[in-house]
């Protein structure tokens, strides 16, 4: 049987802090132990039960303190947990300056209760996370990858990779690559979200000068028949993503 997460929730939405007690409520291994609204007292309590909970979730911007200064108070504390931010704050600057705290993984609002419970589960158990992923999966986009002509020691391939699978398990990211995907992919990078927009930019660039023609008609249909044109970033992730989908449900019927 696993161990219990012990996860804290500070959050000044209500219906953020109601839908997370609500879909953990009854959870095997998640266990909310507290939820705060007000950045002052989740921050209190950060402090003076620092046994009761394994992992913080907490969003940026709040009453009386923000998020930025309960990371810097846990820092001078010296105060180690496993941290997810979850914000609806996009500024690069900010971005940059998690980077400079132990911050795990910072996800974009709106909330989705399921992809929560995936990186609860990854950020804690990293290694278990890592067996039980789909690797059929992560080999499929690597020969993808390869097969479009992206080499693999440019950063853009790193990114593809990393968006591709994100939007494979999460295919409401379709519409939301540069307010949801970008910033992920910086955070796990310690990069910034429009250098990860550009690497990703010179990759296909990269792919359309030396990749496997045959497949990008396979994969991107007339978009390559005219003058070789090129696919948006969003488009050129999405129709990987989906192209994986679609074989895994013909393997599965």
């Amino acid at each position: 049987m696993k161990k219990s997460i012990n996860v804290l929730v500070i959050d000044d939405s209500e219906s953020i802090i109601n839908k997370t007690k609500k879909y953990f409520s009854s959870h095997a291994v998640i266990n909310i132990v507290n939820t705060f609204e007000n950045g002052k007292e989740g921050l209190e309590y950060i402090l003076n039960n620092q046994d009761s909970y394994d992992m913080l979730v907490m969003d940026i911007l709040m009453p009386e303190v923000d998020g930025i200064t309960i990371l810097e108070t846990m820092k001078e504390k010296n105060i180690k947990k496993k941290i997810i931010i979850l914000s609806s704050y996009k500024n690069e600057t900010t971005i940059r300056m998690l980077n400079k705290f132990d911050v795990d993984y910072y996800m974009i609002k709106p909330l989705d209760e399921k992809v929560l419970e995936k990186r609860i589960m990854e950020v804690i158990n990293p290694e278990e996370e890592s067996e039980t992923k789909d690797s059929k999966v992560e080999i499929e986009i690597s020969k993808l990858l390869h097969s479009l002509g992206i080499p693999s020691h440019i950063r853009g391939y790193q990114y593809i990779r990393e968006s591709v699978y994100m939007m494979y398990e999460n295919p409401d990211m379709i519409g939301g690559i540069t307010k949801s995907i970008y910033p992920e992919i910086a955070i796990r990078f310690d990069t910034t979200a429009s250098r990860v927009e550009r690497a990703i930019r010179h990759a296909i660039e990269v792919s359309w000068s030396r990749g496997d023609y045959e497949l990008m008609e396979e994969l991107f249909g007339h978009s390559v028949d005219y003058d070789r044109s090129k696919p948006t970033n969003s488009e050129f992730i999405a129709t990987l993503a989906d192209n994986l989908r679609l074989k895994k449900q013909l393997i599965a019927s």
